[in-house]
């Protein structure tokens, strides 16, 4: 899998990249890449997501992914993974990223854990710290094989903006940062190159 990094991307721009990155991959004119970027503060939402979940001091834009009402802002890294996944499926490519994810952390000195979904209840998807605090989200699009989309990890972003809002469906979640976890420990918060990273050697591990 091939990493690239990007800067602030807006977010429908990235929208717009993400569909082209897809058909290339589809086409075979392009490898499984797993896109490193950030956004400016912004919430977006899958198609099921409850209008009264969304926050009305917020620009939002509902997309074609998996998953709820979640927030993209300055501090957050983002992964978009366009990848071939007829081997894993979409269950299993989520489990793969909440996994890789959890390892990843754990590199960084952040014990965190995934979580089942149990049946009729809002999705669970995502990793989480031990005590049940959501630190990254996950929103994956699979069509024709090839994944786009992906996750949220929250490094430093300003916190504030997830009390706008009902993040992941999820009326009773707490939303949490590395930084606010590093201050918690007695430590600095990793770096925004440290935890690229990370995430990127975690995922690829054994690939």
């Amino acid at each position: 899998m091939k990493r690239v990094d990007l800067g602030e991307v807006g977010y429908h721009q990235a929208l717009a990249d993400m569909r082209t990155w897809a058909e290339e991959r589809r086409q075979g004119l392009a490898e499984d890449r797993l896109f490193l970027l950030s956004h400016p503060p912004i919430v977006t939402y899958g198609p099921r997501t409850d209008p009264g979940d969304l926050p009305t001091d917020l620009p939002s834009v509902q997309v074609d992914r998996g998953g709820f009402a979640t927030y993209h802002g300055p501090g957050q890294l983002v992964g978009y993974l366009v990848a071939d996944v007829r081997a894993r499926g979409p269950v299993d490519i989520v489990r793969w990223l909440e996994n890789g994810l959890v390892d990843a952390l754990a590199s960084l000195g952040f014990p965190a854990i995934r979580r089942d979904t149990p049946k009729g209840t809002s999705s669970l998807a995502g990793v989480w710290t031990p005590d049940l605090r959501k630190v990254a989200s996950i929103g994956m699009r699979i069509r024709h094989g090839v994944s786009s989309h992906g996750f949220a990890l929250n490094v430093d972003p300003d916190m504030s903006a997830f009390h706008r809002f009902t993040a992941c469906g999820l009326a009773d979640v707490t939303m949490v940062s590395l930084a606010e976890l590093a201050v918690e420990q007695g430590r600095g918060t990793p770096s925004d190159a440290e935890v690229r990273d990370a995430v990127f050697a975690a995922l690829t591990a054994g690939s």
